[in-house]
C-alpha cells in the first residue's frame, strides 16, 4: 500500500515536468545570457532556475604546474583556498539576542580524470570562535553551544559519461532553487547522493539546455560538522527518507525557462517552475521580467504534518538595468491560504524573500522595491551597494504582517597586492505590525579571501 500511494502521490507531479520540459525547448534565441548585473544582484543563498548548476565548481580552482609526462589524473589536479571571517548580530522580538564572531574558511581539491573517465573532488570546511557568549547562542555560525567544528564536506567521484554529460556520486555541493549550498554563513549545505547531469548545445552562443537528476540521501547543514537524513533536515527525525531531483532550464540568449521536481516519499513533494525574458533598450539598458510558481504538498503517510496538506505560491518580478551600474527591481508574491510555504534544505528561492524573512507564510502576499548599484563605472572598482524594502500583507491573527528593510554594502577587490579579498557589511531592520510593535535588528559583516592563484 505504501508503494502504491507513493506512485500515485509522485504520478501527478511527474506528469506536469513531463508537460513542461518539452516546452524548454520552444523558445527561440535571442542575444545573450543572463545579466552579469542582474546575478549579481541575486540575493545571497538563493538560486534562480537560470543560475542552475549541478557540476563540479571548476571555474574556481586553479592548476598547479606539472609536468607533461604526469598522469592527467594529477597533472590536472585544481585547487583553491579561501579564509572567512564572520561576524552576526540579531536581537529578536522576544528581546533575546544571537550573536557570534567565527574564523574559518575552506580548502578545495578537484584531481584530473583519469582515463578521461573518472575524478575525484573534496572541500574541507572549519568554523572557529573568536567571540560567542553562550546566553547568545543560536547565530548559525559555530554549532549549538557557540562550538567550533571541522568537516570535511565534499568527497565525491565524478564520471565523465561524454563531454557534456557526467555522473556524480559521494558528498557534493549542488544548487537548484530548492536544494542549494544556501552559503549565508560560515560554511554551505552539501549533500550526499548521486546524481547525472549535462548540457546539450550552449556553443558560439547558441541556446543550450541545462538537466540533471538524482536521488539526494543525506544533508549536511551549514552549521553542522554531520550528514543528516533529509527527512530529519525537513522535520521528520522518525524515518529516514531522501529526495528524488529532476529538473531542467533552457536559455536562449535573455530567455529562460525551466522547471525543477523534489519528492521525498512520506514528507513532501515540491515542484517549481520560473521563466524570464529579456528587453534591451538604448545602448546599455534593458528590462527583465521574470515569473516564479511553487506547488507543495504531503505525501504518502503525511508525516512532515501529520495530515495532507497543499499549497502553493507565485511571484512576478521586474530587474531595470540602466546604464550597466544601476539596477532597479520590483517584485510581488502570493502565498496561498492554509499553511506556511517552506524550504527545508536550502534558502527559499521566492523573490520576496531576503536577509531574514520569506514573506511567505500562509495568505501572505509581499511586495519588493530594491535599488542596486555598481559603482565601479564612477571610479571604485569592486564597490556596489543595495537598499530594498518589502512590505507583507495578508498574514491572520494570531500572526501579525512584518516589513522589511535591507542595506547592503560590498567591496571585491580584484586588483592589486589585496586581489581575492572582499567585505559585505548588511543590515536589516524588520518591524512588526501588531502585538506591541516590536522589531528585529540584524547586523553582518563577512570578511573573505581567495587566496591567490599562480600566474595571477
Amino acid at each position: 500500500m505504501n508503494t502504491f500511494r507513493a506512485a500515485r502521490t509522485l504520478w501527478p507531479s511527474r506528469l506536469r515536468v513531463a508537460i513542461l520540459l518539452p516546452l524548454l525547448l520552444s523558445g527561440s534565441a535571442i542575444a545573450l545570457g543572463q545579466d552579469p548585473l542582474e546575478q549579481e544582484a541575486t540575493e545571497q543563498g538563493h538560486t534562480e532556475i537560470d543560475q542552475i548548476n549541478l557540476a563540479s565548481p571548476e571555474g574556481e580552482l586553479v592548476a598547479p604546474e606539472a609536468s607533461k609526462e604526469t598522469s592527467p589524473f594529477l597533472r590536472d589536479t585544481k585547487w583553491s583556498a579561501q579564509l572567512r571571517s564572520f561576524y552576526f548580530d540579531r536581537d529578536k522580538y522576544d528581546d533575546s539576542t544571537s550573536a557570534a564572531w567565527a574564523l574559518g574558511g575552506s580548502i578545495t581539491y578537484l584531481s584530473g580524470y583519469l582515463a578521461d573517465f573518472f575524478r575525484i573532488g573534496a572541500t574541507g570546511y572549519t568554523s572557529q570562535k573568536l567571540w560567542g557568549p553562550e546566553e547568545k547562542d543560536g547565530s548559525g555560525l559555530l554549532k549549538p553551544g557557540q562550538e567550533g567544528y571541522t568537516v570535511l564536506g565534499q568527497l565525491y567521484g565524478e564520471f565523465k559519461f561524454s563531454e557534456q554529460i557526467f555522473g556524480a556520486i559521494g558528498a557534493k555541493s549542488y544548487n537548484t532553487p530548492y536544494l542549494n549550498a544556501n552559503d549565508v554563513r560560515m560554511t554551505p549545505n552539501t549533500f550526499e547522493g548521486a546524481t547525472v547531469y549535462g548540457t546539450v548545445g550552449g556553443a558560439e552562443g547558441e541556446p543550450k539546455f541545462r538537466f540533471g537528476g538524482g536521488y539526494i540521501s543525506k544533508i549536511k547543514q551549514k552549521n553542522d560538522d554531520e550528514f543528516v537524513p533529509m527527512s530529519e533536515a525537513a522535520g521528520v527525525g522518525s524515518v529516514d527518507r531522501g529526495v528524488y531531483v529532476l529538473g531542467g532550464n533552457y536559455i536562449a540568449g535573455d530567455f529562460s525557462i525551466g522547471a525543477a521536481e523534489y519528492y521525498s516519499s512520506d514528507i513532501i513533494n515540491i515542484f517549481y517552475a520560473e521563466s524570464k525574458y529579456g528587453f534591451k533598450f538604448g545602448e546599455n539598458s534593458k528590462l527583465t521580467l521574470a515569473a516564479q510558481y511553487t506547488d507543495q504538498q504531503s505525501t504518502g503517510d503525511n508525516l512532515l504534518a501529520g495530515k495532507s496538506f497543499t499549497t502553493n505560491q507565485w511571484g512576478v518580478k521586474s530587474d531595470l538595468n540602466f546604464g550597466g551600474a544601476g539596477l532597479l527591481t520590483l517584485a510581488y508574491t502570493d502565498t496561498a491560504s492554509g499553511r506556511n510555504m517552506t524550504a527545508p534544505w536550502s534558502g527559499y528561492p521566492g523573490y520576496t524573500s531576503v536577509q531574514v524573512k520569506d514573506f511567505n507564510r500562509a495568505g501572505e502576499s509581499a511586495t519588493m522595491i530594491k535599488g542596486f548599484y555598481d559603482f565601479s563605472k564612477a571610479g571604485a572598482s569592486g564597490l556596489s551597494a543595495y537598499a530594498l524594502y518589502v512590505h507583507g500583507s495578508g498574514v491572520k491573527a494570531p500572526n501579525y504582517n512584518e516589513d522589511e528593510t535591507d542595506f547592503n554594502l560590498q567591496w571585491n577587490i580584484k586588483t592589486g597586492a589585496l586581489r581575492g579579498m572582499s567585505f559585505r557589511l548588511r543590515y536589516a531592520y524588520i518591524e512588526q505590525r501588531g502585538g506591541g510593535d516590536p522589531n528585529i535588528n540584524d547586523l553582518r559583516f563577512i570578511f573573505n579571501y581567495d587566496f591567490p592563484r599562480p600566474g595571477g
